[in-house]
């Protein structure tokens, strides 16, 4: 039951058309008003904070707002602070980056960033964002590889390692549905955030 706790609470916390999922900083009227307050937030965060520690995986789309940015930022922060390992991969923008940032913040030695290939092969901007991230996981046999089939690979040892998987998304990114099948498959408990 505990393992389910965030995943029940984000339900609770962020109403939606379709119970399963929450929509984040949509355009349209309906996801405006699905939108979380920062009450919502701030109940979901104590929420964080008492549930057990787990391992929990945050990845998802590149093209993010400022907003979306600032709130996948106060959720790595919240779960790091709270005592739980949050595992990404690297990212210069979007969901990895904010996720680094805000783990960082809330406890640096609670944060594992699983690259899809290695240190070196990250452009500056990455490599400069992981100054200060002490569990790196490289993976040199993946360099070879198109970097788009080795992330492929990169999300699937993230999800195996998680006991949950927060991800956040576009409906048509069909790369991180198929992370979210896997991660179904794996019996994982998942959470989403469409983020149109």
């Amino acid at each position: 039951m505990k393992e389910n706790l965030l995943k029940n609470t984000v339900k609770s916390s962020f109403s939606s058309a379709d119970q399963a999922d929450t929509v984040l900083g949509g355009t349209d009227s309906a996801s405006f008003l699905d939108s979380p307050t920062a009450h919502d937030l701030s109940e979901e965060f104590k929420n964080i904070q008492d549930a057990q520690e787990k391992k929990i995986a945050m990845i998802g789309s590149r093209d993010l707002s400022m907003s979306q940015i600032k709130i996948i930022e106060m959720i790595g922060f919240g779960l790091t602070a709270g005592g739980n390992t949050v595992i990404t991969s690297g990212g210069y923008c979007g969901t990895n980056y904010a996720t680094i940032k805000g783990a960082l913040r809330g406890n640096s030695d609670r944060l594992k960033v699983i690259l899809p290939q290695t240190l070196q092969q990250q452009i500056k901007e990455v490599q400069d964002q992981l100054i200060g991230v002490k569990n790196i996981v490289e993976h040199p046999e993946w360099a070879h590889m198109l970097l788009a089939d080795a992330s492929r690979l990169c999300n699937q040892e993230i999800i195996y390692e998680c006991q949950q998987l927060i991800c956040f998304l576009y409906r048509d990114s069909n790369t991180l549905k198929d992370s979210l099948k896997y991660a179904h498959s794996l019996n994982k408990v998942v959470t989403t955030f469409y983020l149109d």
